[in-house]
């Protein structure tokens, strides 16, 4: 649980605004695994909710960590600026969490037409 102005919310409810914010961004291919959720996986065979996604609670607020492989031809500057907004105006709007960061780390770079 992440704290909420006087709540908390789950980290999965989170994860679900931030997943779709990011997957709806031009230019993003998909959410890249993280070490754990690759063992999550390959250990109980489920699918991690939290995949390419971290969390951590920072001195201002939530500290987001994105981990994305995007779509080949992308400007990344770009790219990850966009990512950066579209989670922060999807989280402001529906939750009015603090934020103190956004990361974004591209992990890859993929070609849709293959």
């Amino acid at each position: 649980m992440l704290p909420l102005k006087n709540e908390t919310i789950a980290t999965d409810v989170l994860a679900l605004y931030v997943s779709n914010a990011v997957l709806a961004t031009e230019g993003v291919f998909d959410l890249s695994p993280l070490i754990a959720d690759t063992i999550t996986h390959t250990i109980w065979g489920k699918e991690s909710r939290f995949k390419g996604i971290k969390f951590a609670d920072g001195d201002k607020g939530v500290i987001i960590d994105i981990f994305v492989v995007l779509t080949f031809g992308q400007w990344i500057p770009d790219v990850a600026w966009n990512i950066q907004q579209n989670v922060k105006s999807a989280l402001l709007d529906e939750m009015e969490i603090d934020i103190e960061s956004i990361n974004i780390h591209v992990q890859g770079v993929a070609r849709d037409d293959v």
